[in-house]
């Protein structure tokens, strides 16, 4: 199976004032979310993927660059518009303190499928929008490269919490458990029989560990199985544990 890393752009402006940016031209990421956009991209550079997808918003496309300038080979970048921000309608360039105060933003916390933002999209039809993308574009890159293929999804908090939230198998109305930080790593495996959900709204440590192919069939391992790789010291790239028989067992 490939491994796609949803990435969230780094803070903005935006994130910054407290204001809901959704569709707004012209966000761009500020001083402290371009240094978490190159700490990301420094994370990734540990791992050739083969294709970098941005949301077509300035503040993804920031975020996504940064990845690509790190990485050695050449990788295909796309811009993705079913992953682009929510559209939050009329709610999009106001004050999240201001939101706050509104009757929706009960339901938006507490039963976000039956979410319609006025003049917007339910939450619904971002989720539904946002995961069919995913899951089409991570089908179309194990075809051309391989199970062993990692690929960059660069999008938005909540785009990613409802495509990890469609991962985990949680309804809708509990994506709201799921916390995604600016520029974090997520990794998510789409197997034969379920997704496996890696890792989820990481901001540090190491990635070189997915240079190494997942094994084939995407069975769940009984009791938990050995884990990835160590980072080998000098090579950076995976190495097996301690504990693990580096090669076939001699007789």
């Amino acid at each position: 199976m490939a491994t796609v890393l949803l990435v969230r752009h780094g803070r903005t402006t935006a994130n910054a004032t407290g204001v809901l940016a959704g569709r707004t031209a012209g966000v761009r990421l500020d001083a402290v979310g371009r240094t978490q956009a190159e700490r990301t991209a420094e994370r990734i550079a540990a791992v050739p993927v083969v294709a970098v997808v941005s949301s077509p918003l300035e503040r993804c496309r920031q975020t996504a660059h940064a990845i690509l300038d790190r990485q050695t080979g050449a990788p295909t970048s796309l811009i993705e518009r079913a992953i682009t921000e929510a559209d939050y309608g009329q709610w999009q360039g106001r004050k999240l303190a201001d939101l706050a105060k509104e009757p929706l933003w009960r339901t938006v916390q507490a039963n976000p499928s039956a979410v319609v933002f006025p003049g917007g999209e339910s939450m619904q039809t971002m989720q539904s929008r946002a995961v069919a993308a995913v899951r089409r574009i991570d089908a179309e890159v194990e075809a051309e490269h391989g199970p062993g293929a990692v690929w960059v999804a660069v999008s938005h908090g909540d785009i990613i919490k409802s495509v990890l939230a469609d991962a985990f198998g949680m309804h809708l109305d509990l994506f709201q458990r799921i916390g995604v930080g600016p520029a974090s790593v997520s990794v998510v495996r789409y197997g034969e029989h379920r997704p496996e959900v890696v890792a989820t709204n990481t901001e540090s440590g190491d990635l070189s560990w997915l240079r190494t192919a997942p094994a084939p069939g995407g069975d769940a391992a009984v009791g938990g199985g050995a884990g990835h790789p160590e980072p080998d010291a000098h090579t950076g790239t995976g190495r097996p544990a301690p504990d693990a028989p580096a090669g076939p067992a001699r007789p």
